[in-house]
């Protein structure tokens, strides 16, 4: 028996033997014992200590090792698809106590035998910028599974007594060999017959609410508040009300929030920022409007210029505090970014020569002229594109020059 080497006792060691060995052994490698360049390897010694107890001190499992060797677990102590065992729960076993705490210099409370929860149901859920603004309570159905009310979760009639599986041996669990390629490699499943419970009732003796399947369908409303200024991965946890286990205690929903996309602001943290286009003679000449509807529906007013003789140009930025985000459970906001896009007359204006000419005496003039020998007047296209950069040449390519192709692959050609 290999595993008894581990903890240094003969195969056919009594309980009480294996308990004082395991004791002892986990004092001498528990991680807390040793410096802190040894504890790596005190850990992987201390688990393998830890599994071979859970499997030579529990009968069962002891006689699925005899029998199957180390094949027949997951790697964990655990016959089948298991969990890692409990370290809490060995030590409750051995001391009457939750963890190490009842052995001296380790610190550690007592811990109450609660039942193991079910897996946690998690999901992403998409939300509006508007709703993580202003915060908003959500209600939906939702269809869980639920221990069945007729049988209370024990799949039978009340008097029925379940059959131990005979595919399975009561273990739930089957090993099977599968080829690949020219090998073939043993695993461990679940059995199909039992669905891995290691013993079911006969069809007469079946649960007729729940059908021998121990939980039912059940629909209910639930109900999810998403608080002001929450954001983009943050999580909101509806306790107990994934699918019911027998023997467990249900696990939770988890909602991760997904920031849907907004088609006027953008987010960063608690700050936002926003384009707002400006006409050309407001830019110049001032104005007091609404230049932006916010997320609550409010409209934004501005007044320019604050400082007479200001203008606004293209891609200017204007802060507006306090105007962004608001903070989780605070009465803080962020900042609000305007991005001035000023806007020029479209095709469709047509001044009068005179308001030109008054334009040109108005607006400030250009600066002096550029000098040089002969002077050509070209004619010219004005809706150019400048993606036809560079597509007359020759060779197919295009007029920016990649710096580093160019140093590179090209000197590379030339040696050759």
């Amino acid at each position: 028996m290999f595993i008894a080497e581990v903890l240094g006792i003969e195969r056919n060691a009594t309980k009480e033997e294996i308990r004082k060995a395991y004791r002892k052994a986990a004092l001498a490698n528990h991680p807390d014992k040793v410096p802190e360049a040894e504890r790596e390897a005190a850990e992987a010694r201390f688990k393998t200590v830890q599994q071979a107890y859970d499997i030579l001190y529990d009968e069962e499992k002891r006689q699925v090792y005899d029998t199957h060797g180390m094949a027949a677990f997951d790697g964990s102590g655990n016959p089948g698809m298991g969990g890692a065992p409990d370290l809490d729960d060995i030590l409750s076993q051995m001391f009457g106590m939750g963890g190490p705490g009842g052995m001296p210099g380790y610190g550690y409370g007592p811990r109450s035998n609660k039942p193991r929860k079910s897996p946690n149901e998690e999901q992403k859920y998409e939300v509006s910028l508007e709703d993580l603004y202003k915060g908003r309570t959500v209600k939906f159905a939702s269809t869980k599974n639920v221990i069945c009310s007729l049988c209370k979760g024990k799949g039978g009639k009340e008097k029925a007594t379940a059959k131990e599986c005979s595919a399975c041996g009561g273990h739930g669990y089957k090993e099977v060999l599968t080829r690949v390629g020219p090998l073939l490699t043993q695993s461990t499943v679940a059995c199909t017959v039992c669905q891995g419970q290691g013993s079911f009732f006969s069809p007469k003796d079946k649960c007729k609410k729940c059908k021998g399947a121990k939980v039912t369908e059940e629909k209910k409303m639930l109900e999810i508040y998403i608080p002001r200024g929450a954001q983009e991965g943050d999580k909101i946890t509806l306790e107990g009300e994934a699918d019911q286990v027998p023997g467990q205690e249900p696990g939770d929903i988890i909602f991760h929030i997904v920031e849907a996309p907004h088609p006027v602001f953008r987010r960063a943290g608690a700050d936002l920022t926003a384009s707002i286009e400006i006409t050309l003679a407001e830019a110049l000449a001032g104005f007091s409007r609404v230049v932006l509807k916010h997320l609550d529906g409010r409209g934004i007013e501005l007044t320019h210029p604050k400082k007479k003789g200001d203008v606004l140009r293209p891609g200017q930025v204007l802060k507006v505090p306090g105007e962004g985000m608001p903070l989780k459970r605070s009465d803080a906001r962020g900042d609000l970014y305007l991005a001035v896009d000023v806007k020029f007359p479209d095709d469709k204006w047509t001044p009068s020569p005179a308001v030109l000419e008054k334009l040109k005496e108005i607006l400030p003039k250009p600066g002096p002229p550029i000098e040089a020998d002969t002077v050509d007047e070209v004619d010219y296209d004005p809706n150019a594109d400048i993606e036809d950069f560079g597509a007359g040449d020759p060779r197919g390519g295009s007029g920016w020059v990649d710096e580093d192709e160019e140093d590179g692959e090209h000197a590379q050609c030339a040696a050759q």
